[in-house]
């Protein structure tokens, strides 16, 4: 009986996929219309539009720009565009969108950016945990992406996963 300690894990074909590292990097800026409001809770149209005439607008200068209104207010649509002719000018980018909806619509984007090829008649598992949260619409996408070149595709870590998909 031989002593050698084998990682078959290691030696196997599995390719892993961490869908971790296609989050996003960098945090956007969130730009809340609730800070503006009159009491946080009505747009009063003078006021908004001269607070957003003397808003520090260079502070958004060349990132990503989140715009929404956290309070449970009534604003009107001309407030968002109001705000987006603003921030167009300096921001790299600008959208009306949680953080969340924003990380999980970059995240998707990533994975449709993917090359499948990649992966073709390949052995594939996608990582299960890890340090962030990642959406479930991503592992459909990741699904749908990979399912016609992949050999298999599974779910888990390489030690211990869970059959998803076999090319049959």
């Amino acid at each position: 009986m031989s002593d050698v300690i084998v990682n078959k894990v290691a030696e196997s074909a599995l390719i892993t996929i961490d869908l971790e590292d296609y989050l996003p990097v960098d945090k956007p800026e969130v730009f809340d219309l609730k800070d503006h409001l009159f009491m946080g809770l009505m747009l009063k149209e003078k006021e908004f539009r001269t607070a957003l005439l003397h808003a520090n607008w260079q502070q958004y200068a060349g990132k990503t720009v989140l715009v929404l209104c956290s309070a449970d207010a009534i604003v009107p649509v001309w407030a968002y565009m109001l705000a987006a002719s603003y921030l167009q000018p300096v921001a790299a980018e600008v959208h009306m969108e949680t953080e969340d909806a924003w990380r999980t619509r970059c995240l998707l984007e990533a994975i449709q950016k993917m090359e499948a090829n990649e992966f073709a008649d390949k052995r594939v598992v996608i990582k299960g945990c890890g340090d962030q949260p990642i959406p479930e619409a991503a592992y459909l996408e990741i699904t749908t992406k990979l399912q016609p070149v992949a050999k298999s595709i599974m779910y888990g870590e390489p030690c211990s996963t869970v059959p998803i998909y076999k090319k049959k």
